[in-house]
Formats: structure tokens, sequence, C-alpha cells
């Protein structure tokens, strides 16, 4: 259990509330210093390692922090650049398709760096929206409710532990509603693309009472107290921080394949300050960066020059295989189309109905 918490990541921001920009000023006191705009979805407390890290290594440069939902950096940065106005020079989300989206539609640009041609493939889009974290979904469960027994480390095995426990389980199952949860979506667009039976899967926690929620804590929170014996599909870094704090919270890594979702950074097109959006990016992606991102902010480095628990490389040399990146592509933008998505989903809640 030690290493599968060391190799997850641990913290993940949530959707929250939008904040004040957070200024931070440049170290050397310089009040005329060059300002560094940043657009994220990452809780700015969580940020704060980074750009403090960053200062350290250009302290001429002051930094201003948007922190706001995913959608939101997608749309301000598309509604100002067509208006004809700057724009944030990086921008950093989880909404990995909202991400290529601007890439692939001219919203951002081509930044040429250093780590450019060492970057894996499926993490690099044409030089202009890189991944930056490498964060698995994984099954999460009751450990006193597996007393006896192993919880299931497939899908297979999923649904024949929910068919052999029948009533024992009944309502006692949780997973994202795809519906609300990006990053549920997300899971499940590629899990149909993974696995030919996921629709056995899903009609299988429909017979069981599966509880559909919006939020990760919400389904940790009744897997910890034993209300819930299995969630499926859980973002690991939130599984990592409820295990850590949590002791009855087990984690699996499905052997079957495990999806893997990443946080993009770009540089818009419009961007105010692009020399200082590069810059940025150049930090975010080198060994110094990316370490402070797996030693301090928890979360698993893309960086192959990075060595350590959790990183993607040590990762890929436990599990080769197993593990699926989701690829930083156009493909992400089907799930963007709104008839396939409507689909997608009118599928899912007809076969979680049928019993």
């Amino acid at each position: 259990m030690r290493l599968v918490l060391s190799l997850l990541t641990l913290l993940c921001a949530p959707l929250s509330a939008l904040a004040e920009p957070t200024f931070f000023p440049a170290r050397d006191g310089n009040a005329d210093a060059p300002v560094l705009v940043v657009y994220s979805s990452l809780d700015e407390p969580l940020a704060r390692p980074m750009i403090k890290g960053f200062q350290a290594a250009n302290p001429d440069v002051a930094v201003r922090y948007d922190e706001m939902l995913t959608g939101e950096v997608h749309d301000r940065i598309v509604r100002e650049t067509d208006a004809g106005q700057k724009t944030a020079d990086f921008a950093f989300s989880s909404a990995m398709d909202l991400q290529v989206k601007l890439s692939n539609d001219g919203y951002a640009q081509r930044s040429d760096l250093p780590m450019s041609e060492r970057w894996p493939s499926w993490a690099n889009w044409r030089n202009t929206a890189y991944a930056l974290t490498f964060e698995p979904a994984v099954f999460v469960y009751h450990k006193p409710s597996f007393k006896d027994g192993k919880p299931p480390a497939s899908r297979a095995e999923f649904v024949d532990y929910l068919k052999r426990q029948g009533e024992k389980v009944y309502g006692r199952i949780g997973t994202y509603d795809i519906e609300r949860s990006g990053v549920g979506f997300l899971f499940m667009a590629r899990d149909q693309e993974q696995f030919g039976d996921i629709w056995t899967v899903i009609q299988a926690m429909g017979a069981a009472g599966v509880k559909l929620y919006s939020t990760s804590s919400a389904i940790l929170e009744r897997v910890a107290d034993g209300r819930f014996v299995l969630g499926y599909n859980i973002l690991g870094s939130y599984a990592a921080d409820w295990a850590s704090r949590h002791p009855d919270v087990g984690i699996v890594l499905p052997k079957d394949y495990t999806v893997v979702m990443s946080r993009i950074g770009l540089v818009p097109q419009a961007a105010a300050s692009p020399d200082l959006g590069r810059r940025y990016l150049a930090f975010f992606m080198s060994k110094e960066g990316q370490e402070i991102l797996s030693r301090e902010l928890q979360i698993a480095a893309v960086s192959p020059d990075v060595s350590g628990s959790n990183t993607a490389r040590t990762m890929n040399a436990l599990l080769g295989a197993q593990l699926k990146p989701v690829p930083v592509s156009p493909g992400l933008m089907v799930y963007l189309d709104q008839v396939k998505r409507a689909r997608l989903i009118a599928r899912w809640n007809e076969v979680l109905r049928t019993q």
C-alpha cells in the first residue's frame, strides 16, 4: 500500500469559486518589473511552490496568478483574444479537451523549448500544448469489507464481485456522474475506447444500485466510513490523499488497464508577454520544476529526467502497458462534440437503468 501511495498523486485542484488574482512581487524589489500573467485551475496555495521556484530562478519577474474554473480559463482566453485584447501569458488546466481546443483553434502559440524534443510524444501536441502531470484513475475500496478476500483488480473481477455479492453490496458502490463531472466523462469516454465490454461493467453497477456523484470527495468519504465498499474510476490524486489520512481506504490500479489524465500547459496566441509565458512553461518542464511538482505539490512528474516514485517514468517501469495515458491530440475534442456527448450520456443512463 505504501508503494501505491507513493506512486499516486496526492493533490488535485477542486472546482472552486473564482478568486481574486494573487500578486507575487519580483524578488529583486523592482516595482516596475515585468509581470507574468497566469490563468490556472490549480488552487493558488498549491501553485505557490512552483511560483516560488520560478521566481528564485527569475528574480526580475513579478507574477499575477488568476485562479479560475477550467471552463473559464478557456472562455476567457477566447473572449479576450476575439476582442483584440491581450490575455494570459500562460494557461494551466486539467480540462484536457478544452486546452487542446485552444491549441487546435489557433488560440495557442508554438513554444519550442529546451525539453520539447525529449518530452514524451503522447504529452506534446505540436509544441503548443504540453501535458505536465501524470494522474491515474483507480478503484478505491473499504479495507474492512475485504478482510476475508482481495478487492477486484480488473473490470472483469469488478463485475464478478458485484454479481456474487448481490444484495450485500446493493447501493454501496459509487462512481462519477458523467453528466456533471468532467473528469468522470473523460474516464468513461476512454473506457469505451479501451474496453469493448465496458457496458457490461456499467450494467453491473446499475444492477448493484450504484450512486453517482460529481466530486471525488463525496465518494471517498463514503468509502472511508464503510457506507460504500467500492468506488470506480476515481482520480488517483484524491484517492491517495484520502488513503493517507483514512486507513480504511484502499487503492487498486486496475491491472487490465489504468487510464491516466494530465493537466496541460500552453502559451496563448494573444499573450501580452509570450516570452515570459514560455519562460514559465520551460521552468515547468525543467528538471527543477518537475521535481517541485513531484516533491512539493505531490503531483506525479512527466519529465524523463526526473527520478523517484512519484513520476511517470517509475510508474511506466513498474506497470508498463497497463497505463493508458490520454494523448494530447485533437482526438480529445471528440469529447466536446455535443451530439456524441449526448449519445454517450444517453446510453450510460439507459444501461444503468437496465436491471
